[in-house]
């Protein structure tokens, strides 16, 4: 394994001074899954790690007025295990779950599964559909953006140098949604996503759909909920002809998007049953 550097930050305006300290290369460490695994493999790109794992204000979950705020030190067992989180955002809860086994689960982070920025982050999808920004430090300053916009494609993500992802927030969703994850792999468990799956909904008194939302993941070259098909959704009543035209609306816009290629054969009747089993379950179907 090749030699570099480690320290570790106390806080993150320690780690943004390391980060930013001249003639050397640093990059933030959080829960090493990824970065320890490519070095193996291949030279770093960096000099130094910042270790931030323990940094404090990047392992809270809280509400702060109607926002939710999650660092992005929190594990994913942190985040399973939250009661706030399982109270307001399930799709992330099950996500978080289905990510490893024991071990990754408690070492691997929120903030390193979307950093690294991999088509199959299983954390994106709730994510997105969530509508999550994402809060970034310097030295220069601070700026946010929507977690949909800092991923600018496969393992490529808007954050420059010196920046620091330190936390996600988002809106508390409407009271008596329903929230639904779902995954497919090779196998049932340990398992990377060949194509995920994140949805929000409720009925309203007369049991037509007054909310919903809908993100996939593996699929697109950047992650974004399908408007197209929450369109289609909001009013109606959620009839298996309705749920049925869902899934199939949401292949077409995805082959919209990426092309046919050699995966499309499968991906395209697997997103379309995919579409149709989480929306069945946001709805309460």
């Amino acid at each position: 394994m090749p030699r570099f550097d480690y320290v570790r930050a106390g806080s993150v305006a320690e780690a943004l001074e390391l980060l930013a300290e001249p003639g050397l290369t640093s990059r933030p460490l959080a829960g090493g899954t990824d970065v320890l695994v490519y070095v193996r493999h291949e030279k770093p790109p960096f000099d130094r790690l910042v270790d931030i794992s323990r940094v404090p204000e990047m392992k809270v979950i809280e509400r702060r007025g109607d926002e939710i705020v999650i660092g992005a030190a929190v594990t994913y067992t942190e985040a399973a295990e939250s009661a706030l989180l399982q109270e307001t955002a399930g799709c992330l809860v099950e996500a978080c779950l289905t990510v490893g086994g024991p071990a990754i689960r408690n070492a691997g982070t929120l903030g390193g599964n979307v950093v690294n920025a991999a088509a199959c982050a299983d954390s994106l999808p709730p994510l997105v559909c969530l509508d999550t920004v994402a809060h970034l430090r310097s030295l220069a300053g601070a700026r946010s953006l929507p977690v949909s916009a800092l991923i600018e494609g496969a393992n490529r993500t808007g954050i420059g140098p010196g920046e620091l992802l330190t936390h996600f927030t988002f809106s508390l969703p409407p009271a008596g949604v329903r929230h639904a994850f779902i995954k497919l792999g090779r196998r049932n468990a340990q398992a990377i996503s060949r194509l995920s799956m994140a949805a929000i909904g409720r009925l309203d008194e007369r049991g037509r759909v007054d909310y919903v939302r809908l993100s996939p993941g593996a699929v697109m070259p950047t992650p974004r909920r399908f408007p197209e098909v929450e369109d289609l959704l909001l009013g109606q009543l959620p009839t298996d002809e309705l749920l049925a035209v869902a899934g199939v609306k949401t292949a077409e816009v995805m082959i919209a998007v990426t092309g046919r290629r050699w995966s499309t054969e499968y991906k395209e009747v697997a997103i379309q049953a995919l579409a149709e089993r989480t929306l069945r379950r946001a709805l309460g179907q």
